[in-house]
């Protein structure tokens, strides 16, 4: 009984590893050939927001917008492949020999 809850200690203390390495961890997504940049970390946490000068303008509203969506949906979706990554890797530590891992 002793060594599964030491091994759920291992657990825990390995997945806080990976949540610190996944908030130092910069993702970013872009869209309309750099006019908008999103920096999200792996925890898909958002950092910061580049918008390019030609988009703040009322008539350049609704593209803004648009372009904002991408890019965010693709920092996150790059946010999600790293995270998954890191998970994989302890997953290989704490379950050798899994299928998937």
């Amino acid at each position: 009984m002793f060594d599964i809850l030491s091994k759920l200690g291992d657990v825990k203390k390995k997945m806080d590893e990976i949540k610190s390495r996944l908030d130092a961890v910069s993702v970013d997504g872009d869209a309309g050939n750099g006019k908008v940049k999103v920096t999200v970390t792996g925890n898909r946490k958002l950092k910061s927001i580049h918008i390019d000068d030609s988009l703040l303008s009322v008539d350049a509203k609704d593209e803004l917008i648009d372009l904002l969506e991408m890019a965010t949906n693709n920092a996150l979706e790059r946010a999600e492949q790293v995270s998954e990554a890191e998970m994989k890797a302890a997953g290989r530590d704490f379950l050798p020999g899994m299928p998937g891992f």
